[in-house]
């Protein structure tokens, strides 16, 4: 019976745990820098994320076969048109394991409003990236606000991203 009792406190202690809400991100100044790269995009061209110093990037780690990355892709191509003027590059990177080869037909059907490239283990190893969907936030500065392990929430990550181009103008 005691066992009984001490797994059901412990149990609604990691409910109470997991409903916390969210710590604030990391301030500026605490921030690590993004991990340069420098890949290229379906029509070879190259993209490189220093290029994007000063807009807030949305660095979207996906795979062609990875349902969670199909759910985001719109909403991410949404926030590319709604926020594009104000400073909010997307920039999509396939980790599909035979690169171009499933890539490319899939980016045939779908017509992206923001460049993809194919990663590579050596790119993922940086960014931590263990599976797909990941989505990595970068400040105007270049420095990393969050890492997102699977699916966003599509409203919170939204006004997170409105709070950037903000925040960072």
């Amino acid at each position: 019976m005691l066992r009984f009792l001490v797994g059901l406190a412990i149990g609604g202690i990691l409910l109470i745990a997991s409903a916390a809400p969210a710590q604030p991100r990391a301030a500026a100044t605490s921030r690590k820098a993004a991990p340069n790269f420098s890949l290229d995009d379906s029509e070879g061209k190259t993209i490189r994320l220093a290029d994007f110093q000063g807009k807030v990037v949305l660095l979207d780690f996906w795979a062609t076969w990875c349902h969670g990355c199909m759910t985001e892709i719109p909403w991410f191509m949404e926030f590319q048109g709604k926020y594009k003027a104000d400073g909010l590059a997307v920039i999509g990177v396939s980790v599909d394991d035979d690169g171009w080869k499933s890539v490319k037909p899939f980016l045939a059907e779908r017509k992206f409003n923001y460049p993809i490239v194919v990663g590579n283990q050596g790119l993922e190893k940086l960014y931590s990236v263990e599976a797909p969907p990941v989505a990595v936030l970068i400040d105007r500065e270049g420095k990393i606000v969050e890492t997102h392990q699977g699916v966003v929430d599509k409203d919170a990550f939204e006004n997170q991203i409105k709070d950037l181009l903000r925040a960072d103008k």
